[in-house]
């Protein structure tokens, strides 16, 4: 079994990492191997069926499956929108003052930079009015790169002023004194429709749940067992980071789990979807709100509960 992630090196998406990694899937039956694709990339290789699952920002389906059509979300890996704004730690920026951002070059993913754009529309910067500039980092691209630690390291070298990403970048920005976190917008940091942007959560086609919808239902409980696993004793992260991770996200990866504990929750509300379908619409994604059972697979709901 295949699973597609835009990032490894992450604490948003590290359940289904972890299931992996700490022989939950093995328990569960399954042979599966979390890999690393671009953002668009992934989803793509869903639609094409070059890989079973992704594992990543639940609004990215949108890219290969227009409409929600032929694909569903089926558990969440972890709640809220997952990416953090960091800026240069010697700039007089206060958290929550997301203007500060105006005059600087900022480096943001594909796919992630849709929910910063619309984070500064909301709050009413224009990047072009205000002189923003945001892409890519340099080295992001690379084959095996993590957008997060490049981003921290381009930080450093002084070629970005800051960069919108997950909190294992975030907090290896702040940790080697190069970046102050300006807004977290999972914890209230900025409007407040921008927490629910999209979430964490592991998606797959409508055909496969069709055709192997016990294989699907061992998945989900494998993600479930797993952030139970974490909640229960955090410090097993560490054990995956060893694995997969360079060993200073490694070092850190254990801490970051156990800050975000509260987020790893597998279920998918009906205000996710709504705040995730919102967001689709105003970025052009979507063109009418899509009912929540055409967006998950209602049919595994009671695993999310460990029923």
């Amino acid at each position: 079994m295949r699973i597609a992630t835009p990032d490894l090196v992450t604490n948003s998406y590290f359940p289904a990492l972890a299931a992996e990694e700490l022989g939950v899937f093995r328990d569960e039956g399954l042979d599966a191997h979390v890999e690393l694709l671009p953002s668009l990339d992934a989803v793509r290789a869903l639609r094409d069926g070059a890989v079973d699952f992704v594992a990543g920002g639940a609004h990215t389906m949108l890219f290969a499956f227009p409409g929600w059509r032929g694909a569903k979300l089926v558990v969440a890996l972890s709640q809220g929108t997952p990416w953090l704004l960091v800026l240069r730690s010697d700039l007089p920026a206060r958290r929550g003052d997301i203007g500060s951002v105006k005059g600087l070059r900022i480096g943001a993913a594909a796919g992630p930079d849709r929910a910063f754009a619309r984070l500064l529309a909301e709050v009413g910067i224009d990047p072009a009015r205000d002189e923003i500039t945001i892409g890519p980092v340099p080295g992001a691209d690379d084959p095996g790169a993590s957008f997060g630690v490049i981003a921290a390291d381009a930080l450093e070298r002084g070629l970005v002023d800051g960069f919108w990403a997950n909190a294992l970048g975030s907090e290896t920005a702040v940790r080697r004194g190069v970046g102050q976190i300006v807004a977290d917008v999972r914890r209230g940091d900025g409007p407040p429709a921008a927490g629910r942007y999209t979430f964490a959560a592991l998606a797959t086609t409508d055909a496969l749940i069709a055709r192997e919808a016990e294989r699907v239902a061992a998945a989900v409980r494998a993600i479930v067992q797993t952030q139970g696993l974490l909640r229960k004793n955090p410090g097993r992260a560490t054990e995956v980071g060893r694995r997969r991770f360079p060993p200073a996200a490694a070092a850190i990866i254990a801490d970051l789990v156990a800050r975000d504990l509260p987020f790893y929750d597998p279920a998918i509300s009906d205000a996710a979807v709504a705040g995730m379908n919102h967001f689709a619409q105003a970025i052009g994604l979507l063109e009418a709100p899509v009912p929540y059972e055409e967006v998950v697979a209602t049919q595994f709901r009671d695993l999310w509960a460990g029923r």
